[in-house]
């Protein structure tokens, strides 16, 4: 080697660390994981309160943090290969909306990147944490219990239509089997009290169903339903509120947007607020 070879080589070499330092230090990158459709008016909202949030503490999408958005379109099943995708990016911290199954695919996806979660359920009794206070492991986040308080529902509605002996629960069988069974099993327990005869229990897990259960609501001839908590039914608040108008079928649903969609009455935690 010359020594114009040298120099030039050990120019090149003393460029590297100037060029490294003048580079940009990488952004942070959240993987938000959601049971939702993107284009679900309701995951608009909460879209819209999770970001306020986040420009709160600070951080703003595109200027100094990233965001990898993973929607599984109310298909639970697809929860746990969208978790594994967003391992794979290597994300900072995986924020999961509004339902305990992503909660319980990202938990499963990983050990060891942080998980903050948005629930209806309660995370203690799903085994995510070991107590509020003190989640442990990787997961933290908040609950709005909706799923604990179907029981006032059924009170709330009881005393709109007192003279109903008949009403019906709607739940979605694809949702956490441990959230509809407790909902369930509430929803019987309040009936029982509350001396209604029947409560039907009443399955969708599609958009497509929906209509079919207003039809059969007629024909057992019941005085009320009660919506449970489930991304399907929120997403689709708009649509629930207008077949109780149309079948004159008094319902109360967890979600505010059901009220604001025309619905009767909502009794529930706000998932808006909770962002």
């Amino acid at each position: 080697m010359n020594r114009r070879e040298f120099i030039t080589l050990l120019g090149g070499a003393a460029a590297w660390p100037l060029a490294a330092r003048a580079q940009p230090p990488a952004m942070p990158v959240i993987g938000f994981l959601s049971s939702y459709s993107s284009s679900d008016a309701f995951a608009q909202r909460f879209l819209a309160a999770f970001h306020h949030g986040l420009k709160q503490a600070g951080y703003v999408e595109g200027q100094n943090m990233a965001v990898e958005y993973r929607w599984a379109g109310s298909e639970y099943e697809r929860l746990m290969a969208l978790a594994a995708e967003l391992v794979r990016r290597r994300v900072n911290v995986i924020a999961t909306g509004s339902a305990s199954l992503a909660a319980i695919a990202a938990k499963t996806a990983t050990t060891t990147i942080p998980i903050v979660f948005l629930m209806g359920g309660d995370p203690v009794k799903l085994g995510l944490v070991g107590s509020l206070n003190r989640p442990g492991g990787n997961l933290t986040g908040i609950t709005t219990l909706n799923t604990e308080i179907t029981p006032k529902r059924v009170e709330v509605l009881r005393e709109l239509v007192p003279t109903t002996t008949i009403m019906a629960v709607l739940v979605n069988p694809t949702n956490n089997p441990t959230n509809v069974e407790v909902e369930l099993r509430q929803a019987e327990a309040a009936a029982n009290s509350l001396g209604l005869q029947t409560i039907h229990i009443l399955q969708a897990s599609t958009e497509s169903d929906l209509d079919g259960v207003f039809s059969t609501l007629i024909q057992q001839r019941a005085g009320g339903l009660v919506i449970t908590a489930d991304t399907l039914f929120s997403g689709k608040s708009a649509q629930l509120a207008a077949l109780a108008s149309r079948h004159s079928i008094p319902t109360i649903s967890p979600y505010r947007e059901f009220v604001t969609a025309g619905g009767l009455v909502s009794y529930g935690g706000s998932v808006n607020e909770l962002y």
